[in-house]
């Protein structure tokens, strides 16, 4: 009787030990202490949904055609266009073109119409070609003017071509000295030749005497 009392005494013990230690809470591990570690909870995967496929492009119309741009002529495109007329024109015809520039020349008053008025008096065989470097002076000492280029070039060849058109004078005033020379020289050959032949007729009657 007395060992059975003893039995249900310790399996209450033990009873009461057992909840006991389910209700400690285990002591956090210091870092670096030799404490097997205690699993936490599993971690939580977050699944992320996949994103929806793009929407289908709508339907787009075809861009509208691009007309061409037509090239626009520049100044001194034009004024270029119009030198080349003008080398083709008759000394008539450069004389009313000179006259119809001078016009325009002194109602506008603007770059273009200076260098086609000193292109029109400086073309080559037209009806006097003097100032047209002058008129051209401004915009060669004038670099930052809009037709500089332009007018440095068409005086240079104004400029040349005078001096080609002096040397050619030059030469043909040497050939036309050189042809007065030997006209000249022609002509006093002419002389001796006559002389001799008159010389040789007098011998040749003063022999026949004799």
């Amino acid at each position: 009787m007395k060992a059975w009392r003893w039995t249900i005494i310790a399996s209450a013990a033990l009873v009461l030990a057992g909840c006991k230690m389910l209700d400690e809470t285990p002591p956090a591990v210091e870092p670096g202490s030799d404490a097997p570690a205690v699993k936490g909870p599993a971690p939580v995967t977050k699944v992320v949904p996949a994103p929806a496929p793009p929407a289908p492009p709508a339907s787009v119309s075809p861009p509208a055609p691009v007309a061409p741009q037509v090239a626009r002529v520049s100044e001194v495109d034009a004024l270029l266009s119009d030198f080349e007329k003008m080398r083709r024109l008759s000394a008539a015809e450069l004389a009313r073109e000179q006259e119809t520039a001078r016009q325009a020349f002194n109602q506008l008053r603007s770059d273009a119409a200076r260098v086609r008025l000193a292109m029109v008096i400086g073309v080559p065989g037209g009806p006097g070609s003097d100032g047209a470097v002058e008129l051209l002076d401004p915009l060669v000492k004038n670099p930052a003017a809009p037709l500089h280029g332009l007018a440095f070039l068409l005086a240079s060849y104004i400029q040349e071509n005078r001096r080609l058109v002096a040397q050619s004078q030059g030469l043909q005033q040497n050939v036309q000295g050189l042809q007065q020379n030997v006209q000249a020289l022609q002509q006093k050959l002419d002389a001796l030749r006559t002389l001799e032949r008159s010389l040789t007729e007098r011998e040749a009657a003063g022999a026949r005497r004799r």
